[in-house]
Order: structure tokens, then C-alpha cells, then sequence
């Protein structure tokens, strides 16, 4: 295993580079008419206020400096869709599916999503913000330049997934997956708690504080096939 850089000096010392988070200035948005979504369809300047879009067809959309605002997104079907420049406040939902999507200079804000489907996805440039994601399925996703803050993740799966320049800052990481993940400029020392499951062996480009190592240790002896006996 390679390498892990661990907090304070020895984190500043490895020069982790921050994450460029995304700068979303909307313009003035039209109210989307309702009518459902259309797969492919256009969405451009449109505010979503409190549309009930679960179980729609949104597969390849692409939804251009657009605000969603408390949406239900349940089993709402955004297969490759292309979310850029927008805003996406209090969504929840179960078994949303944003498979293989596209999302640039985007924040989600708030949010209450379960088994969210995000496998195949490209994030850049992505603020995430406050609330839960439950069970988020990242599998071969590609993040760069993403930001969980304040936001609690359980059970996150990132298994084969490439991240760059991705930080968590105080949020909760539970239970999570890096199997076959490749990891660059990840700062893990916000995590609180930082819980790993499977890939602990993937984290070498990643940084964490020196008590993280030491909560750590068992999982990292694990993995390295270390014994510990005794006192």
C-alpha cells in the first residue's frame, strides 16, 4: 500500500490541493410549466419549485442554470443526463437514478436521497452541502474537484471509482467502500466519524489526521495481514 499522508504538518507538507468548488450564478429562471420530464428533453432557465417528479423519464436530458427546489425524485429516471450550472435545494427521494449523468458546477444542498444510482457518473466542480445520502452507489464514477460538507454518508460506495481533489469537511462517513478506487488529492480529515469498510488498502493519495491513523489501525493491519496479540 502506498503512502498516507497523516494531518497537521505532515498533511500541509504533502501539499494536498483543494478542490475548486463550483461558482453558480443563476439568472433570472422562468417557473417550469410541469407536463413531466421527456427523455432528452431541454430544460433551460427553469426554477422546479416542489415538482413532484418521481417515477418520470428524464434519461439524457440536460437541465442548463436550473434551480430544483424541494423536488420528490423518487425512482426518477436521469440516466446520462447533463446537470451543469445548477442548483438542486432539498431534493429527496429513493432509487433515483443518475447513472453514467454528467454534473458540472453544480451544489446540492440539503438533501434526503436513498440508493441513489450515480454509477458511471462524472461529478465536477460539485458542492455538496448538508443532509443524507444513504447508500449512494458511486461505482466507477469519476469525481473531480467534489466537496461533501456538513453532510452525513452512509454506506457509500466508491468501489473503482477515480477521485481528484475531493475533500470531506465535517460530515459523517459511514461504512464506506473504496474497492479498486484510486485516490489523488483526497482529504479525508474533516471526516468525523471516518468509518472504511472495504479498500482500505486504495487510500494511498489521500490524507488524514494522525488520531484518524490511529482509529484506523486495526482495518489497516487487517489489510497489511498483521497480527496483534497481547498488550
Amino acid at each position: 500500500m502506498g503512502a498516507l499522508g497523516a494531518g497537521g504538518a505532515a498533511g500541509a507538507a504533502g501539499g494536498v490541493k483543494a478542490a475548486r468548488r463550483p461558482e453558480v450564478r443563476l439568472p433570472e429562471l422562468a417557473e417550469y410549466g410541469g407536463g413531466g420530464l421527456e427523455p432528452d428533453g431541454d430544460y433551460d432557465g427553469l426554477e422546479f419549485g416542489d415538482a413532484e417528479l418521481g417515477g418520470q423519464d428524464g434519461g439524457g436530458a440536460r437541465f442548463m442554470d436550473c434551480a430544483l427546489t424541494g423536488c420528490a425524485l423518487d425512482e426518477t429516471r436521469l440516466h446520462r443526463a447533463r446537470i451543469l450550472d445548477s442548483v438542486l435545494t432539498a431534493p429527496r427521494g429513493v432509487g433515483t437514478n443518475l447513472a453514467e449523468a454528467t454534473l458540472r458546477d453544480v451544489e446540492l444542498r440539503d438533501a434526503r436521497l436513498g440508493g441513489t444510482q450515480l454509477h458511471g457518473a462524472a461529478l465536477e466542480r460539485v458542492l455538496i452541502r448538508g443532509g443524507k445520502l444513504d447508500c449512494p452507489n458511486l461505482r466507477g464514477a469519476r469525481l473531480k474537484d467534489v466537496v461533501f460538507e456538513g453532510c452525513v454518508l452512509v454506506e457509500p460506495d466508491f468501489g473503482g471509482a477515480s477521485l481528484e481533489r475531493v475533500a470531506f469537511k465535517d460530515c459523517a462517513l459511514k461504512g464506506a467502500d473504496f474497492s479498486g478506487a484510486t485516490l489523488a488529492d483526497v482529504d479525508l480529515r474533516g471526516a468525523a466519524p471516518l468509518e472504511i469498510m472495504r479498500g482500505v488498502d486504495r487510500l494511498s493519495g489521500a490524507v488524514i489526521s494522525a488520531g484518524q491513523l490511529v482509529e484506523l489501525a486495526p482495518v489497516l493491519a487487517g489489510a497489511l495481514g498483521i497480527r496483534v496479540e497481547g498488550g
